[in-house]
C-alpha cells in the first residue's frame, strides 16, 4: 500500500482499491488567511478515489469536490458502515477536551486495506481516548495521529494514544510545516514517543518494509508537500 500525504490530516491510501481521507479545497487557503492562519499546502488535484472519508466539517477537512470519479463518501457520523473497502467503523468522539462544545464532534475511522487494519483520528482533541472507543477501535496496524497541539491533541497526549492503541506504524499529521503556522512542530512527540523514526524524502511512500510491531513501532515522517 502507498501512501501519499497531501498536507494536514488528508492523505490518499492506494492499493486494490483507493482512499482518500479529509481532503481540503481549493478555497481554504483564502479562508483561513482571513483569520490570519497561513495554510500554503499545494491543492488537491488529479486525485481518483473509491471512497472519500470526512472526519468532521472543517474547511481544512472536508473538500470532497476535489475527489476525481465517483467515490463513495462517509462523512460525519458514527456506525459500522459498509464501503467499496468494506466494513468502515466510523467512532464518535470529540474535537476538544470540552465534549465537543468548544469545536464541535469528530469521527475516528477505522477499515482494512491490502491486509492492513488502518485508523485515522482525525483532529482528535480528547485528553483521552474512552474504553469504549479503544474496544471500537480494536486492532490497528498504521494509525494517522494528530500532534500538533491547539486545536488538536498534542505532543504528550498523542504519544499516551499511540502507547493505548499499539500500531505497528505511527503517522504523524496535523502539525507545524513550512506551509502551516498555527499549530506546533513533531519534534516534542517524536521525543515523548521515543520511536524509531523513518524520514521519507517526499511526501509519498510505499509502506512495505516500514512496519514495526506493536511493541516496538516505527514512525513514518513523510515530507511536507511543496517542500521538495
Amino acid at each position: 500500500m502507498v501512501v501519499r500525504w497531501f498536507g494536514q490530516s488528508a492523505f490518499l491510501l492506494s492499493g486494490a482499491r483507493t482512499v482518500l481521507i479529509d481532503p481540503f479545497g481549493p478555497a481554504v487557503r483564502d479562508r483561513l488567511a482571513a483569520r490570519g492562519l497561513g495554510f500554503r499546502y499545494p491543492p488537491i488535484e488529479g486525485v481518483t478515489a473509491d471512497l472519500v472519508l470526512v472526519t468532521h466539517e472543517h474547511g481544512d477537512h472536508n473538500g470532497i469536490e476535489v475527489a476525481g470519479g465517483t467515490p463513495a463518501v462517509i462523512r460525519s457520523t458514527a456506525g459500522r458502515l459498509d464501503s467499496p473497502v468494506g466494513e468502515v467503523i466510523a467512532i464518535a468522539s470529540e474535537h476538544d477536551a470540552q465534549a465537543g462544545t468548544a469545536r464541535g464532534p469528530n469521527t475516528i475511522f477505522c477499515f482494512a486495506l491490502d491486509g492492513l487494519r488502518i485508523c485515522h483520528l482525525g483532529d482528535l482533541g480528547q485528553n483521552a481516548l474512552r474504553p469504549e472507543q479503544r474496544e471500537a477501535i480494536g486492532v490497528v496496524d498504521v494509525l494517522f495521529v494528530p500532534v500538533g497541539g491547539s486545536p488538536t491533541i498534542g505532543a504528550d497526549t498523542a504519544a499516551d494514544t499511540v502507547r493505548a492503541l499499539a500500531p505497528r506504524l505511527v503517522v504523524p499529521m496535523h502539525y507545524r510545516t513550512a506551509a502551516v503556522d498555527f499549530l506546533e512542530p513533531p519534534d516534542a512527540f517524536l521525543d515523548a514517543l521515543d520511536a524509531d523514526v523513518v524520514p521519507s524524502a517526499g511526501s509519498e511512500a510505499d509502506l512495505d518494509g516500514v512496519l514495526g510491531s506493536p511493541d516496538a513501532p516505527v514512525v513514518l515522517l513523510l515530507a511536507a508537500p511543496g517542500s521538495a
